[in-house]
């Protein structure tokens, strides 16, 4: 049972964190383009405007992915209780790798978003 509950907390971290940046990053993005903290990608680090363009929507899709992910985390796991600690473990290592898709996969919607709305300069693109 220990063990049951140590994953269970190692798998509840992704989408939790996932709602606790995206709510920040929507709320209270970093005020300035840095390279300490953020959404730091070249596209995004162009200028103030890409900068809060990119956490918004960064923001906003792991929002939506972390309560996905947090209630079928839960069934997941329940369904592992009271199952064998090498069963838990693999089956609660393989949920904690598909929960890296969409906060990775993220940069990818993010990207074509900054590079539909802004042109190679960072320069709002007309009537975006």
């Amino acid at each position: 049972m220990g063990f049951w509950f140590y994953m269970l907390i190692s798998n509840l971290a992704i989408p939790l964190m996932m709602i606790g940046f995206g709510f920040a990053f929507l709320k209270h993005p970093p005020k300035r383009v840095n390279y300490i903290y953020g959404y730091r990608t070249t596209r995004s680090m162009k200028n103030q405007d890409t900068w809060l363009f990119a956490h918004q929507y960064c923001g906003r899709l792991w929002l939506r992915w972390g309560l996905v992910l947090l209630p079928a985390t839960l069934v997941v796991m329940l369904l592992l209780l009271g199952r064998s600690e090498d069963t838990v473990g693999s089956l609660g290592g393989v949920f904690c790798l598909v929960q890296t898709v969409p906060l990775v996969g993220s940069i990818f919607p993010t990207e074509a978003a900054l590079k539909r709305t802004f042109d190679k300069d960072g320069n709002r693109r007309p009537g975006v």
